[in-house]
């Protein structure tokens, strides 16, 4: 599958999910309407490039190779140069820009590669895009998992990179949203009756860096809680329901702003 090509199709995903129950304006401005948005955080456009050298990495020890400190870290430097360099519609947080947070990706990704466990696991794909239906549902759910691999008992482990300001808590990590889809997802596609783990590789971007993973599971009364719940999202959208929240956590670096005041402003909402 390609994740580019289920896009163009009508769908859902973890993030459009989260986006309509976090802020349902967000999902209107960005899913509905199409608008681009005035500004990017910093924090998103660094995320992404860490992500992407992750799963180089990854990519190259499924190929029975593996890269250098030194490689990654250039790597890191090409893609964020190119990304964010002279870029003026990024929005740093206080304290950040562009060369404070190239020294930071350099570090994380230092604290990575000493901290990667050398598990025995065979690796069996890197960026796997899925697409999967639920009843009652008629779009499909789509995304893309970051790495899977099957340890030496079978049991099928997913993991998702992220970077994060601060460390999860259990409670996040069990109730994670995009975690229950995976396990969906992977039940659907090809896992049904495999036991399956799901995992956050974290670099957590504290004033002393961490690596943390942690490891969760799904059982069917989570996924009938969060079925449940899609539903109630799809039934939203498709009534043209979008309730804004101002008071969000993702306010104060989203970039329709100017948007989110007009709508406000307008008189016949």
């Amino acid at each position: 599958m390609n994740l580019m090509e289920l896009r163009k199709k009508p769908h859902l995903s973890a993030s459009g999910i989260n986006d309509y129950l976090e802020c349902g304006l967000l999902y209107k401005f960005g899913r509905i309407d199409r608008l681009k948005p005035d500004s990017r955080p910093g924090a998103m456009e660094f995320g992404s490039t860490i992500h992407k050298v992750v799963a180089e990495l990854h990519q190259r020890r499924m190929q029975g190779n593996r890269l250098s400190l030194t490689d990654i870290q250039k790597r890191f430097e090409m893609y964020w140069r190119r990304a964010a360099r002279n870029k003026t519609n990024i929005k740093y947080k206080e304290g950040k820009d562009f060369e404070t947070l190239l020294q930071d990706g350099k570090a994380l990704l230092d604290l990575y590669y000493r901290n990667m466990p050398d598990d025995p696991f065979s690796i069996l794909a890197i960026e796997e895009a899925f697409s999967f239906t639920i009843h009652g549902l008629p779009v499909p759910i789509i995304g893309a998992m970051d790495l899977i691999e099957e340890d030496l008992a079978g049991t099928i482990i997913v993991s998702d990179f992220k970077t994060a300001g601060k460390a999860y808590s259990n409670d996040e990590v069990d109730k994670n949203l995009q975690l229950t889809l995976y396990h969906m997802a992977t039940k659907a596609n090809g896992f049904k009756d495999r036991e399956i783990l799901l995992r956050f590789d974290c670099l957590i971007k504290t004033k002393d860096p961490q690596f943390k993973q942690f490891y969760t599971v799904r059982s069917e009364r989570d996924t009938t809680r969060v079925v449940k719940k899609i539903l109630k999202v799809w039934e939203g959208i498709s009534k043209g329901v979008f309730i804004p929240n101002d008071t969000s956590w993702k306010c104060k670096g989203c970039g329709y702003k100017k948007q989110c005041d007009a709508w406000f402003e307008k008189a016949d909402n």
